[in-house]
Protein backbone atom coordinates (compact mmCIF):
# COMPACT_ATOMS: atom_id res chain seq x y z
CA UNK A 1 0.00 0.00 0.00
CA UNK A 2 1.15 3.33 -0.89
CA UNK A 3 1.05 5.94 1.98
CA UNK A 4 2.09 9.39 1.67
CA UNK A 5 2.94 11.65 5.17
CA UNK A 6 1.62 15.32 5.11
CA UNK A 7 3.35 17.81 7.06
CA UNK A 8 1.71 20.57 6.96
CA UNK A 9 4.54 23.56 7.82
CA UNK A 10 7.45 22.49 6.18
CA UNK A 11 8.83 25.66 3.58
CA UNK A 12 10.14 23.57 1.49
CA UNK A 13 8.90 20.44 -0.38
CA UNK A 14 10.04 17.09 1.33
CA UNK A 15 11.35 13.91 0.43
CA UNK A 16 9.98 10.37 2.29
CA UNK A 17 10.14 6.66 1.98
CA UNK A 18 6.69 4.89 0.92
CA UNK A 19 6.78 1.97 3.39
CA UNK A 20 8.10 -1.52 2.28
CA UNK A 21 8.94 0.18 -1.14
CA UNK A 22 12.02 1.69 -1.24
CA UNK A 23 10.89 4.29 -3.59
CA UNK A 24 10.76 8.25 -3.03
CA UNK A 25 8.07 10.65 -3.26
CA UNK A 26 7.65 14.39 -2.63
CA UNK A 27 4.94 15.64 -0.30
CA UNK A 28 4.05 19.29 -1.09
CA UNK A 29 2.40 21.70 1.35
CA UNK A 30 -1.62 21.56 1.37
CA UNK A 31 -2.68 24.24 -1.04
CA UNK A 32 -4.34 27.17 -0.05
CA UNK A 33 -7.83 27.83 -1.58
CA UNK A 34 -8.98 31.59 -1.16
CA UNK A 35 -13.00 31.44 0.07
CA UNK A 36 -15.83 32.42 -1.70
CA UNK A 37 -17.75 33.80 1.17
CA UNK A 38 -18.10 33.33 4.84
CA UNK A 39 -21.32 33.57 6.97
CA UNK A 40 -21.97 35.86 9.53
CA UNK A 41 -20.29 34.62 12.90
CA UNK A 42 -22.15 34.08 15.93
CA UNK A 43 -19.91 31.43 18.18
CA UNK A 44 -22.32 31.64 20.87
CA UNK A 45 -24.60 29.30 18.99
CA UNK A 46 -21.42 26.87 18.49
CA UNK A 47 -22.59 26.16 14.32
CA UNK A 48 -21.92 22.21 13.87
CA UNK A 49 -22.78 21.04 10.54
CA UNK A 50 -24.13 21.96 7.46
CA UNK A 51 -26.29 21.03 4.27
CA UNK A 52 -26.99 22.11 1.54
CA UNK A 53 -31.14 22.32 -0.01
CA UNK A 54 -32.11 22.73 -3.94
CA UNK A 55 -35.60 24.22 -4.07
CA UNK A 56 -38.18 23.16 -6.77
CA UNK A 57 -38.18 27.07 -7.19
CA UNK A 58 -34.56 27.86 -7.82
CA UNK A 59 -33.93 28.14 -3.92
CA UNK A 60 -30.37 27.10 -2.67
CA UNK A 61 -30.17 27.04 1.00
CA UNK A 62 -27.15 26.16 3.22
CA UNK A 63 -28.44 24.98 6.13
CA UNK A 64 -26.43 24.64 9.59
CA UNK A 65 -27.32 22.93 12.83
CA UNK A 66 -26.51 25.09 15.78
CA UNK A 67 -25.91 23.57 18.67
CA UNK A 68 -25.83 26.00 21.86
CA UNK A 69 -28.88 27.93 20.29
CA UNK A 70 -31.15 24.50 19.43
CA UNK A 71 -32.04 25.95 16.24
CA UNK A 72 -31.43 25.59 12.48
CA UNK A 73 -29.66 28.40 10.43
CA UNK A 74 -30.56 28.67 6.52
CA UNK A 75 -28.37 31.04 4.51
CA UNK A 76 -28.41 31.48 0.41
CA UNK A 77 -25.86 28.86 -0.29
CA UNK A 78 -24.87 31.57 -3.15
CA UNK A 79 -24.06 34.49 -1.45
CA UNK A 80 -23.76 33.23 2.62
CA UNK A 81 -26.61 35.74 3.29
CA UNK A 82 -29.46 35.30 6.45
CA UNK A 83 -32.25 33.67 5.22
CA UNK A 84 -33.92 32.66 8.47
CA UNK A 85 -33.61 30.53 11.66
CA UNK A 86 -35.90 27.89 12.93
CA UNK A 87 -36.56 26.13 15.88
CA UNK A 88 -35.95 26.42 19.56
CA UNK A 89 -35.04 24.81 22.63
CA UNK A 90 -37.41 21.78 23.76
CA UNK A 91 -38.69 18.32 22.71
CA UNK A 92 -41.83 19.08 20.86
CA UNK A 93 -42.15 18.57 17.24
CA UNK A 94 -39.82 21.46 15.18
CA UNK A 95 -37.93 22.02 18.83
CA UNK A 96 -34.54 20.78 19.44
CA UNK A 97 -31.54 19.71 21.79
CA UNK A 98 -28.23 20.27 20.76
CA UNK A 99 -28.99 19.46 17.15
CA UNK A 100 -25.90 18.10 15.71
CA UNK A 101 -25.86 16.05 12.55
CA UNK A 102 -27.71 17.14 9.40
CA UNK A 103 -28.52 15.78 6.37
CA UNK A 104 -30.96 16.67 3.10
CA UNK A 105 -32.35 13.87 0.92
CA UNK A 106 -34.89 15.12 -1.72
CA UNK A 107 -37.28 17.77 -0.22
CA UNK A 108 -36.33 16.37 3.17
CA UNK A 109 -33.83 17.49 6.27
CA UNK A 110 -32.75 15.38 8.76
CA UNK A 111 -31.62 16.74 12.46
CA UNK A 112 -29.91 14.80 14.81
CA UNK A 113 -30.63 15.74 17.95
CA UNK A 114 -28.38 14.39 20.46
CA UNK A 115 -30.27 15.47 23.77
CA UNK A 116 -33.24 14.47 22.78
CA UNK A 117 -31.41 11.22 21.64
CA UNK A 118 -33.52 11.02 17.95
CA UNK A 119 -33.18 12.19 14.62
CA UNK A 120 -36.22 14.75 13.59
CA UNK A 121 -37.44 14.30 10.07
CA UNK A 122 -38.93 17.83 8.65
CA UNK A 123 -39.92 19.15 5.21
CA UNK A 124 -38.54 21.77 3.52
CA UNK A 125 -38.78 24.97 2.48
CA UNK A 126 -41.53 25.17 5.44
CA UNK A 127 -39.33 23.20 7.97
CA UNK A 128 -42.76 21.09 8.66
CA UNK A 129 -42.17 18.28 11.44
CA UNK A 130 -43.00 14.68 9.72
CA UNK A 131 -41.78 13.14 12.70
CA UNK A 132 -38.75 10.61 14.22
CA UNK A 133 -36.56 8.17 14.14
CA UNK A 134 -35.95 6.85 17.61
CA UNK A 135 -34.57 3.72 19.22
CA UNK A 136 -34.63 2.55 22.87
CA UNK A 137 -30.43 2.01 22.41
CA UNK A 138 -29.71 5.43 21.04
CA UNK A 139 -28.17 7.19 23.53
CA UNK A 140 -25.98 10.19 22.11
CA UNK A 141 -26.33 10.09 18.54
CA UNK A 142 -24.36 12.57 16.64
CA UNK A 143 -23.57 12.07 12.75
CA UNK A 144 -26.03 10.91 10.51
CA UNK A 145 -25.73 9.75 6.39
CA UNK A 146 -29.19 9.00 4.36
CA UNK A 147 -30.01 7.67 1.04
CA UNK A 148 -33.13 7.46 -1.09
CA UNK A 149 -33.48 3.22 -1.70
CA UNK A 150 -36.85 3.33 -3.36
CA UNK A 151 -39.92 5.89 -4.03
CA UNK A 152 -40.40 7.68 -1.25
CA UNK A 153 -38.42 5.50 0.54
CA UNK A 154 -35.06 5.59 2.34
CA UNK A 155 -32.19 4.19 4.46
CA UNK A 156 -30.50 6.00 7.67
CA UNK A 157 -26.89 5.35 9.18
CA UNK A 158 -26.45 7.24 12.82
CA UNK A 159 -23.71 6.91 14.98
CA UNK A 160 -24.03 6.92 18.10
CA UNK A 161 -21.40 7.50 20.35
CA UNK A 162 -22.49 7.06 24.09
CA UNK A 163 -19.90 6.45 26.48
CA UNK A 164 -19.56 6.96 30.59
CA UNK A 165 -19.66 10.70 30.81
CA UNK A 166 -19.43 12.35 27.84
CA UNK A 167 -15.50 11.54 27.74
CA UNK A 168 -13.55 8.12 27.40
CA UNK A 169 -14.88 5.35 26.18
CA UNK A 170 -16.90 1.64 27.03
CA UNK A 171 -14.88 -1.53 27.21
CA UNK A 172 -14.70 -2.77 24.02
CA UNK A 173 -17.02 -5.50 24.41
CA UNK A 174 -19.40 -2.97 24.83
CA UNK A 175 -18.92 -1.19 21.05
CA UNK A 176 -21.02 -3.36 19.20
CA UNK A 177 -23.94 -0.74 19.38
CA UNK A 178 -22.15 2.66 17.91
CA UNK A 179 -23.78 2.40 14.47
CA UNK A 180 -27.95 2.42 14.28
CA UNK A 181 -29.28 1.20 10.76
CA UNK A 182 -32.90 2.59 9.74
CA UNK A 183 -35.50 2.49 6.95
CA UNK A 184 -37.97 4.80 6.81
CA UNK A 185 -40.41 6.09 4.38
CA UNK A 186 -43.22 9.24 3.61
CA UNK A 187 -46.85 9.00 2.72
CA UNK A 188 -49.21 11.57 2.47
CA UNK A 189 -46.58 13.44 5.56
CA UNK A 190 -47.02 10.06 7.43
CA UNK A 191 -43.70 8.71 8.44
CA UNK A 192 -43.34 5.10 8.70
CA UNK A 193 -39.74 3.62 10.43
CA UNK A 194 -38.27 0.52 11.00
CA UNK A 195 -34.77 -0.05 13.09
CA UNK A 196 -32.67 -2.74 10.97
CA UNK A 197 -29.32 -2.95 12.92
CA UNK A 198 -27.14 -2.02 15.29
CA UNK A 199 -23.25 -2.93 15.06
CA UNK A 200 -20.06 -1.86 15.41
CA UNK A 201 -17.03 -4.45 15.85
CA UNK A 202 -15.58 -5.45 19.53
CA UNK A 203 -12.16 -6.18 18.79
CA UNK A 204 -9.59 -6.32 15.98
CA UNK A 205 -8.76 -2.88 13.42
CA UNK A 206 -12.60 -2.52 13.28
CA UNK A 207 -13.60 -1.27 16.75
CA UNK A 208 -15.37 2.38 16.57
CA UNK A 209 -14.07 3.99 19.79
CA UNK A 210 -15.05 7.53 19.32
CA UNK A 211 -17.35 7.97 16.38
CA UNK A 212 -19.58 11.02 14.88
CA UNK A 213 -19.34 11.46 11.33
CA UNK A 214 -20.19 9.10 9.11
CA UNK A 215 -20.68 9.06 4.90
CA UNK A 216 -22.60 5.84 2.92
CA UNK A 217 -21.72 4.90 -0.42
CA UNK A 218 -23.80 2.16 -2.05
CA UNK A 219 -21.86 2.32 -5.26
CA UNK A 220 -19.05 -0.04 -3.60
CA UNK A 221 -21.11 -0.92 -0.56
CA UNK A 222 -19.07 1.27 2.04
CA UNK A 223 -19.67 2.92 5.20
CA UNK A 224 -16.83 5.57 5.54
CA UNK A 225 -16.67 6.18 9.08
CA UNK A 226 -14.27 8.33 11.44
CA UNK A 227 -12.83 7.21 14.68
CA UNK A 228 -11.68 10.31 16.56
CA UNK A 229 -10.06 8.09 19.05
CA UNK A 230 -6.67 9.98 19.12
CA UNK A 231 -4.83 6.17 19.33
CA UNK A 232 -7.03 5.71 16.10
CA UNK A 233 -7.57 8.53 14.29
CA UNK A 234 -8.57 7.04 11.10
CA UNK A 235 -11.75 6.15 8.39
CA UNK A 236 -12.92 2.64 9.68
CA UNK A 237 -14.66 1.25 6.67
CA UNK A 238 -17.90 -1.43 6.98
CA UNK A 239 -20.05 -2.59 4.59
CA UNK A 240 -24.14 -1.54 4.33
CA UNK A 241 -25.00 -4.68 6.54
CA UNK A 242 -22.76 -3.63 9.32
CA UNK A 243 -19.71 -5.41 8.81
CA UNK A 244 -15.84 -4.70 8.50
CA UNK A 245 -14.08 -4.86 5.61
CA UNK A 246 -10.67 -4.75 6.55
CA UNK A 247 -9.87 -1.32 5.07
CA UNK A 248 -9.08 2.06 6.97
CA UNK A 249 -8.42 5.27 5.92
CA UNK A 250 -4.97 5.19 8.19
CA UNK A 251 -3.88 8.18 11.18
CA UNK A 252 -0.80 8.68 8.93
CA UNK A 253 -3.39 11.13 7.13
CA UNK A 254 -4.58 12.65 10.14
CA UNK A 255 -2.65 14.38 12.43
CA UNK A 256 -5.45 15.45 14.33
CA UNK A 257 -9.26 14.28 14.56
CA UNK A 258 -10.91 13.03 11.31
CA UNK A 259 -14.23 15.04 11.18
CA UNK A 260 -16.57 15.83 8.40
CA UNK A 261 -16.98 13.59 5.37
CA UNK A 262 -18.00 14.27 2.02
CA UNK A 263 -18.61 12.60 -1.55
CA UNK A 264 -17.99 13.59 -4.75
CA UNK A 265 -20.14 10.93 -6.55
CA UNK A 266 -20.34 10.61 -10.34
CA UNK A 267 -22.25 7.59 -12.17
CA UNK A 268 -19.66 5.85 -13.33
CA UNK A 269 -18.43 4.80 -9.86
CA UNK A 270 -15.65 7.79 -9.84
CA UNK A 271 -15.26 10.69 -7.82
CA UNK A 272 -13.18 12.10 -5.14
CA UNK A 273 -13.76 12.16 -0.69
CA UNK A 274 -12.77 14.91 1.37
CA UNK A 275 -12.34 14.18 4.52
CA UNK A 276 -11.67 16.63 7.43
CA UNK A 277 -8.40 16.94 9.88
CA UNK A 278 -9.40 19.31 11.78
CA UNK A 279 -7.37 21.47 13.93
CA UNK A 280 -8.04 24.88 15.56
CA UNK A 281 -4.81 26.45 14.00
CA UNK A 282 -3.99 26.95 10.26
CA UNK A 283 -3.11 23.70 10.52
CA UNK A 284 -6.57 22.82 9.66
CA UNK A 285 -7.12 20.87 6.66
CA UNK A 286 -9.21 18.75 3.66
CA UNK A 287 -7.95 15.33 2.40
CA UNK A 288 -8.78 14.12 -0.71
CA UNK A 289 -8.68 10.50 -1.85
CA UNK A 290 -9.82 8.48 -5.06
CA UNK A 291 -13.58 7.18 -4.73
CA UNK A 292 -12.59 3.74 -6.02
CA UNK A 293 -9.30 2.75 -5.20
CA UNK A 294 -9.09 5.04 -1.27
CA UNK A 295 -5.55 5.97 -2.61
CA UNK A 296 -4.85 9.97 -0.94
CA UNK A 297 -4.56 12.30 -3.86
CA UNK A 298 -3.80 15.38 -1.83
CA UNK A 299 -4.59 17.85 0.25
CA UNK A 300 -6.06 21.56 0.52
CA UNK A 301 -7.35 24.33 3.60
CA UNK A 302 -8.93 27.33 3.72
CA UNK A 303 -7.31 30.69 3.71
CA UNK A 304 -8.94 31.67 7.23
CA UNK A 305 -11.65 28.32 7.49
CA UNK A 306 -10.43 26.81 11.23
CA UNK A 307 -11.66 24.36 13.27
CA UNK A 308 -14.03 22.25 11.21
CA UNK A 309 -16.63 20.04 12.56
CA UNK A 310 -18.72 19.37 9.83
CA UNK A 311 -18.78 19.87 5.67
CA UNK A 312 -20.89 19.52 2.58
CA UNK A 313 -20.49 19.37 -1.27
CA UNK A 314 -22.98 19.94 -3.39
CA UNK A 315 -22.16 19.21 -7.42
CA UNK A 316 -25.35 21.45 -8.40
CA UNK A 317 -24.43 24.77 -9.96
CA UNK A 318 -26.05 27.76 -8.34
CA UNK A 319 -24.89 31.12 -8.30
CA UNK A 320 -21.36 32.05 -8.97
CA UNK A 321 -20.28 28.13 -7.97
CA UNK A 322 -20.80 26.79 -12.00
CA UNK A 323 -19.38 23.10 -11.04
CA UNK A 324 -20.63 23.19 -7.84
CA UNK A 325 -19.41 23.98 -4.32
CA UNK A 326 -17.74 22.56 -0.98
CA UNK A 327 -19.30 24.43 2.31
CA UNK A 328 -17.07 23.67 5.19
CA UNK A 329 -17.90 24.90 8.77
CA UNK A 330 -15.66 27.13 10.55
CA UNK A 331 -14.57 27.74 14.43
CA UNK A 332 -17.91 27.06 16.01
CA UNK A 333 -19.58 29.85 14.27
CA UNK A 334 -20.16 30.28 10.49
CA UNK A 335 -19.83 28.32 7.67
CA UNK A 336 -17.25 29.41 4.53
CA UNK A 337 -17.73 28.22 0.99
CA UNK A 338 -14.55 27.07 -1.66
CA UNK A 339 -15.58 26.79 -5.44
CA UNK A 340 -15.65 23.40 -6.83
CA UNK A 341 -13.40 24.31 -9.46
CA UNK A 342 -11.01 26.40 -7.45
CA UNK A 343 -10.85 22.60 -5.51
CA UNK A 344 -10.30 21.15 -8.79
CA UNK A 345 -7.97 23.06 -10.66
CA UNK A 346 -5.27 23.12 -7.32
CA UNK A 347 -5.51 19.15 -7.02
CA UNK A 348 -6.06 18.53 -10.91
CA UNK A 349 -8.76 16.55 -10.54
CA UNK A 350 -12.05 16.52 -12.43
CA UNK A 351 -13.95 19.49 -12.50
CA UNK A 352 -17.42 17.48 -13.54
CA UNK A 353 -18.13 14.23 -14.02
CA UNK A 354 -16.51 12.86 -17.39
CA UNK A 355 -12.86 12.92 -18.10
CA UNK A 356 -12.48 16.88 -18.38
CA UNK A 357 -10.21 18.82 -15.95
Amino acid sequence: MTIILQKPFLAVIVAILLIGSGKILKAQEPAVLEEAFHTERDEGQNVDSPAVWHGPDGQHWLLATAKEGDTIIAFDATDGSLIKQFGGSGSDAGEFERPNGIAVVDDLLLVVERDNQRIQVLKLPQFQAVGFLTHEDLRLPYGLTVDRTGEETYELFVTDNYNPALEGYPPEDELDERIHHFRFSLTADTLQSEHLNLFGDISGEGVLRKVESIWSDRTHNRLMIADEAYSERSIKIYDLKGNFTGQTIPKIYFESEPEGIALYSCNDGSGYWIITDQHESEANKFQVFNRETLQHIGTFKGAITRNTDGIWLTQQSLGPFEEGAFYPVHDDGSVTAIGWSKIADALDLSLRCTTEK
